[in-house]
């Protein structure tokens, strides 16, 4: 009996452990590909997240990314350099996670669209 009991409630706790662990809230670090609807048609860049305890960091094609990602929203705000605009200012992207795709809204300086970025494997 008592075999019994120990396997049923070793059961119940991968059960419910993987019931958690699928309704983590996924996670959006590793390497990924955006494509930004600008004025002046698409524009492509690589970025590069770490995710930990809801702060985001990494790289931007070469610039440091700071912000949050938290129930599944993504929001960050970093200082850029951009050659094509000529100026240097803060590029805020902020978006939604979902299929393992990102959609949302940039901005920098007075310009400003919307994205769509993907996973790289």
């Amino acid at each position: 009996m008592r075999k019994i009991i120990a396997f049923a409630f070793v059961a119940l706790c991968l059960t419910l452990g993987l019931r958690t662990a699928l309704a983590a809230d996924p996670d959006v670090s590793g390497k990924w590909h955006f494509v930004l609807d600008t004025p002046g048609g698409d524009r492509e860049v690589d970025a590069e997240f770490i995710v930990d305890s809801g702060k985001v960091t990494g790289k931007w094609g070469t610039s440091d990314v700071t912000g949050t990602y938290t129930d599944g929203k993504l929001a960050l705000a970093f200082s850029m350099a951009s050659e094509e605009a000529g100026e240097t200012s803060t590029m805020k992207i902020t978006g939604k996670f979902d299929n393992d795709a990102l959609t949302g809204d940039w901005e920098f300086s007075s310009y400003s669209g919307t994205y769509k970025a993907t996973r790289q494997k």
